[in-house]
């Protein structure tokens, strides 16, 4: 669509929409936000005391909503991460305000939990900045949803359930965290969607 029919929609100008939004990338990276805001399951996991399970249900709840996404659930959550990926290979513009977005969103929970599993013995920390080790699996479980997402895919990963648990613990192991960790929290998680 037109930022001219976006403007006539809002009843407002198109100038006073470019004074809020500089791009129409930019306007729809902050209509993402705003749903994943009003997610009530983000919602709760987000205001739950950061600790290893919150660690843990963070990184199956993203394992699962792309999961998701790549069953063919939900077209339009589907398309827009098509747009993402379009993103990547061109200006890049969109997937930058997205990844501020997420980093705003989710960012502060992960690294806080992923310093308290540290300390409580569950994770093993790996240097640099914690929050690439957040990225990594972002960026993991995009890309092997992307493989599923053509009606022939890229890839036949097999039973959605299993693959969730194992990218889950793929991620969780290479975010540091230890065997026992992952065998007493994973379970847990997944039991609970």
């Amino acid at each position: 669509t037109t930022t001219k029919s976006v403007a006539a929609a809002a009843a407002i100008s198109e100038g006073l929409l470019f004074k809020h939004f500089p791009s129409k990338a930019a306007l729809y990276a902050e209509i993402l936000a705003e749903e994943c805001e009003a997610d009530p399951e983000l919602a709760h996991l987000l205001g739950q005391e950061p600790s290893t399970a919150t660690l843990v249900e963070l990184v199956r709840g993203m394992v699962g909503h792309f999961v998701n996404i790549s069953n063919g659930s939900d077209q339009e959550e589907a398309q827009r991460l098509r747009f993402m990926a379009a993103s990547h290979l061109e200006d890049g513009e969109f997937a930058r305000l997205m990844y501020a977005k997420i980093a705003d969103l989710i960012g502060a929970t992960f690294v806080t939990s992923l310093e308290r599993a540290i300390d409580a013995g569950d994770a093993a920390e790996i240097g640099g900045d914690p929050l690439n080790l957040f990225w990594f699996a972002h960026h993991t479980v995009l890309t092997a949803a992307l493989t599923r997402l053509p009606v022939t895919p890229c890839l036949e990963y097999g039973d959605a359930l299993v693959l969730e648990r194992q990218l889950c613990q793929f991620i969780l192991r290479g975010i540091g965290l230890s065997e026992a960790a992952i065998a007493s929290h994973l379970d847990r998680a997944l039991s609970s969607t």
